[in-house]
């Protein structure tokens, strides 16, 4: 079906309208139609001498569909050249077929074809100026599942529509991962395209249907192989390059009403859209995504959940710099914020970016954060950040290539909320893969054997940050050590499914501010037991070596010891069974039991199955196993906080949850935030009168044949707060350090004290701080200091060395009274002497 032989059909270049008959959506229609390939062929333009290389199962030498087979070469262990599988050849279809049936993007492209299935270097794919088109991957619904390559930066990672425009439920979805937990992750997919039900061609002869987003994918490959044909040959090497080709894709796609950023990208893919942006196209550099709306919800989601607000943890928005001047590209100076009115300086921003850009691409992250004196502000910030990037000069060109590129803000900003309703959830200490084998959470899920999403609050989380922000709290995450957060600001600190080990500064700190600051402690603990992961251990054919687990679903010996000081403990049990709390129906899915709890708390036991002998190699057979109660919830109060502990995690995962616990952490939130006690939770019978005890030689117990340091932030590491955390203890060790100067006051904002008050100095001979820009007014750091002296005060906090000013300042007043009362001193001996030398006189 073309669109020039419908009734229907009505397009223009604009994104905003491509419409066509709903009998079209019902069918398996001609993908080229749907996005209106035929115009371009029209136009003579139908893939000629462009070279496309297929990575895939391979393809017949003599296939029907083609015209162009002009290489295929065979880099896997098997003595053929032929695709056994069909998938090579569907996509090979996609891109290049001609059957009437099944036809392709752009018949004339040239296809070679490499029979492979092993990782290339990406990298250097892209830096020899070849397009790298890759399917996110068919995980979805769930978030955090990208697959690689289709997560990095340099590549056009493609995800999956029907022909609804709805996203489709196999289709991976974003953020990326590898940037957590010090960082943020990058908007994927790039773009969308249709993929379910596509006809294609089959091994032999024919066409056949396929879904997936390796199906997606081709069908991008197509389109932009036939982009590639409207360039003149001559003048590809300066115009065509994996980054202007994203630039074309994702500034002419379709935004999705109903997706948001990494569900859909930038949209569905507009091939004639994305034609008008190629066909002039000058090099140029750009930013993606390229405005940050906290209106557009749910597009712009996490960030529209949740706004800003003073003496918050920095929000961070990691966006990707594309680079379409050159292979390699320099950032020129630092980036800088323009507000586009008085209340845009209650906004600071620091920015990490990357100062060399290759290949084709490179980051920029705004870690921002509200200034004190706007805790009272309610409003909107507006304005845009401009980073000026610039490339060596091309081959015949004498001055280097420059643009500047443009991110639009449009920012919420609302009071700072009441300490009870803050939450500040722990990401520091969690460990996915890579570089570690962390396995999966609920054993019962035998087709998943790692825990690889993220456990991020946008991630696997999302359903229950969905869930707070609905509920009235305000979450925020760290993503560096527990020295790095003031304790006076939040209710409740969230630890769940954590795998990483502690410094003993944070055992420390977390003790206090339980115990003396009121903060609230809410632990979502798992699994852990040495005989079972042993017995998870499998070999890896693609690394050729032993794979074994650096730890259970949690580090259980790691959260004891950070436990101990208020008499808690979890054990080895790995428990399954539902039970019922009032009414609420719930399932523990490998969640460990508790094995000491303080008297005078509360814990709650129930009947469930211990699988820790049998539930890692095979199938429980639960029908002659006795269920006995263990405990399995705690809640206590401790001095001046209160601390609650589950065994189990999997009902607030998204991943393979069976039912969630949503009610019970808001129940358990309820009293470590605010003391309010649920009837049920706090009945007489469930209140512990001695303690939960366990000698020291019946805990867990840490694996002594794993280097854990190889996977740990802690083991071996410094302690150093990082770029997610507070401005004024960004590359410290965090809040034992004293901070001078405060933020300039606008007109009609009074500065409002957030609690944080003074902390001691930085010590600068052991911290690491990271490259960063900031927003300033240009003063020199001379002025900067001694401003304070002339009530000028200061757009940041400045960390005031200690070690010369204050003891300065110290040293020269003691020396004046010192004179001072030497003077009066001498002026007594001179009287009974009766005589005064004149030196002594005038001094």
């Amino acid at each position: 079906m073309s669109f020039n032989e419908g009734e229907y059909y009505a397009a223009t270049t604009s994104n905003s309208t491509i419409n066509w008959g709903r009998h079209l959506l019902t069918q398996k229609s001609q993908v080229t139609s749907l996005f209106g390939a035929d115009v371009l062929w029209g136009k003579g333009y139908t893939g000629a001498k462009v070279k496309m290389a297929i990575f895939d199962t391979g393809i017949r030498e003599d296939h029907p569909h083609f015209r162009n087979i002009k290489e295929r070469t065979n880099w896997t262990n098997e003595d053929t050249l032929n695709d056994n599988l069909g998938h090579g050849t569907f996509v090979a279809g996609l891109v290049a077929g001609q059957d009437a049936e099944c036809l392709g993007f752009a018949p004339d492209t040239e296809i070679y074809a490499f029979r492979v299935f092993t990782d290339a270097q990406v990298w250097e794919i892209t830096a020899n100026n070849i397009i790298m088109v890759s399917a996110i991957g068919n995980d979805g619904p769930l978030y955090g599942t990208l697959n690689n390559p289709a997560d990095q930066s340099d590549v056009i990672g493609v995800g999956g529509i029907d022909y609804s425009d709805h996203i489709a439920s196999f289709s991976s979805r974003g953020m990326s991962t590898w940037e957590i937990p010090h960082g943020y992750g990058r908007v994927k997919p790039d773009v969308v395209a249709y993929g379910r039900e596509i006809m294609g061609s089959k091994i032999s002869t024919g066409c056949k249907s396929l879904s997936g987003t390796s199906v997606a994918s081709p069908v991008v490959a197509g389109m932009v192989c036939l982009l590639v044909s409207i360039i003149p040959v001559n003048n590809r090497k300066n115009i065509l390059n994996p980054a202007s080709m994203k630039q074309a894709l994702v500034e002419g796609a379709a935004k999705l009403a109903g997706p948001n950023m990494y569900e859909q990208g930038a949209g569905r893919v507009d091939l004639l859209e994305s034609y008008e942006i190629l066909k002039n196209y000058q090099p140029r550099a750009s930013i993606f995504p390229s405005i940050l709306d906290y209106k557009d919800c749910p597009y712009s989601w996490p960030f529209c959940r949740q706004p800003l607000y003073a003496g918050a943890m920095p929000v961070i928005f990691n966006a990707t710099i594309l680079n379409g001047m050159g292979v390699i590209g320099f950032v020129e100076s630092p980036p800088t914020w323009h507000p586009l009115d008085e209340e845009g300086s209650l906004l600071n921003i620091r920015f990490t970016y990357s100062e060399v850009i290759w290949p084709w691409t490179g980051y920029l992250a705004l870690h921002m954060q509200i200034k004190e004196e706007g805790a009272q502000f309610s409003g909107e910030i507006e304005g845009n950040v401009t980073v000026r990037v610039y490339s060596p000069p091309s081959q015949g060109e004498k001055s280097p290539r420059r643009s500047t590129c443009v991110l639009q803000l449009k920012l919420k900003v609302v009071p700072t909320p009441p300490r009870s309703k803050r939450v500040l959830w722990d990401q520091f200490h969690n460990i996915k893969y890579p570089p570690g084998y962390i396995p999966r959470d609920s054993l019962d899920v035998r087709n998943d054997i790692l825990d690889w999403h993220g456990d991020h609050l946008h991630t696997n989380y999302h359903i229950m940050f969905n869930m707070l922000c609905d509920t009235g709290y305000y979450v925020e995450t760290l993503g560096s050590p527990f020295t790095c957060f003031d304790a006076h600001q939040y209710g409740t600190l969230l630890l769940v499914d954590l795998e990483d080990e502690y410094f003993p500064e944070e055992i420390e700190k977390l003790r206090e501010d339980v115990l003396n600051t009121g903060l609230g402690l809410a632990v979502f603990a798992e699994w852990y037991n040495v005989e079972t992961m042993v017995k998870m251990r499998f070999f890896d054919d693609n690394t050729r070596s032993w794979w074994t687990p650096v730890t259970g679903g949690a580090n259980i010996p790691a959260l004891n010891n950070l436990l101990a000081p208020f008499g808690i403990a979890f054990g080895e049990k790995i428990l399954n069974g539902d039970f019922s709390v009032n009414g609420e129906q719930s399932r523990y899915a490998s969640g460990t039991n508790i094995v000491r709890f303080p008297g005078g708390g509360y814990v709650h036991s129930f009947p469930l199955l211990d699988t820790s002998e049998s539930g890692a190699t095979q199938s429980v057979l639960t029908s002659g196993m006795i269920k006995a109660a263990s405990p399995i919830l705690g809640l206590v109060e401790a001095e001046e906080g209160r601390i609650a502990v589950y065994g189990d995690s999997n009902c607030l995962d998204s991943s393979h949850m069976v039912t969630n616990c949503y009610w019970l952490l808001r129940k358990i939130l309820d009293f470590t935030s605010s003391n309010i006690r649920d009837s049920v939770l706090f009945s007489d019978f469930s209140k512990q009168h001695t303690p939960l005890t366990e000698a020291d030689n019946q805990l867990p117990s840490r694996r002594t044949d794993v280097n854990f340091s190889s996977y740990s932030a802690v083991l071996g590491k410094d302690l150093i707060c990082w770029s997610d955390s507070r401005f004024e203890v960004w590359g410290t060790k965090g809040y034992n350090l004293h901070v001078r100067g405060r933020n300039r006051v606008l007109p009609g904002y009074p500065v409002t004290d957030l609690g944080r008050g003074l902390n001691s100095t930085m010590n600068t001979s052991k911290s690491r701080r990271p490259k960063y820009a900031e927003i300033s007014k240009g003063d020199s750091l001379g002025s900067k200091y001694f401003g304070m002296f002339y009530k000028d005060e200061l757009d940041m906090p400045v960390l005031v060395a200690s070690h010369w000013l204050v003891p300065l300042v110290v040293a020269v007043t003691g020396l004046l009274v010192f004179l001072s009362f030497w003077r009066i001193r001498q002026r007594r001996r001179r009287r009974r002497k009766g005589s005064v030398p004149s030196r002594l006189a005038n001094l």
